[in-house]
């Protein structure tokens, strides 16, 4: 699984892809149009699955991503970021006037892999991904951590966001995926 993830980035890379971010949003917000900036090293341009998350005074205000890579990693940001911003049909889209006080958060996604042993699931480390027939829902690794939740409630917190009853995590029919993340 996970193990061999081992994604790190230079703090000029966290700062591209946060500068990224706040462009692709404020692109939007003044209806212009730009390429996507160059990535700052060759790293930018490799496929990882990826999430922006956006808050507000503490809040969620925001949160769209991809689970797996689907093209250069510094290209996914530019698209989460708007979809996060504009897309996400929990919150109204982003105003002009909201824009100064948004706080980003970057989830870089290791591969995800099937999690054969629920006892093996570590809050903080790993993120989850309930999935039934045509039931899914992903929670990342700092939700569990943000809500103090124990493995049990995170199982039970995400078999809830993929629309499933709480104990749905031991019916033999889901299927329980996880993940790692380099979060900043």
């Amino acid at each position: 699984m996970s193990e061999n993830f081992s994604f790190s980035l230079s703090q000029e890379e966290k700062d591209y892809l946060k500068n990224l971010v706040r462009k692709s949003i404020l692109c939007r917000l003044n209806r212009q149009e730009e390429p996507t900036p160059d990535p700052v090293t060759e790293h930018m341009r490799e496929e990882y699955g990826a999430f922006v998350t956006l808050t507000k005074n503490g809040h969620l205000r925001g949160c769209i991503g991809n689970v797996q890579g689907s093209g250069p990693l510094y290209k996914t940001i530019w698209k989460m970021a708007r979809a996060a911003a504009f897309d996400d049909p929990r919150f109204p889209p982003l105003k002009e006037a909201e824009f100064e006080d948004i706080e980003i958060e970057i989830s870089i996604l290791s591969p995800i892999d099937v999690c054969k042993d629920v006892e093996q699931i570590v809050i903080g480390r790993h993120g989850l991904i309930m999935q039934r027939g045509m039931q899914s829902g992903l929670l990342l690794p700092q939700v569990a951590v943000d809500w103090k939740w124990d493995r049990k409630q995170f199982l039970a917190q995400t078999c809830n966001k993929a629309g499933m009853e709480p104990d749905a995590w031991k019916d033999p029919a889901t299927n329980i995926f996880w993940f790692e993340a380099e979060v900043f």
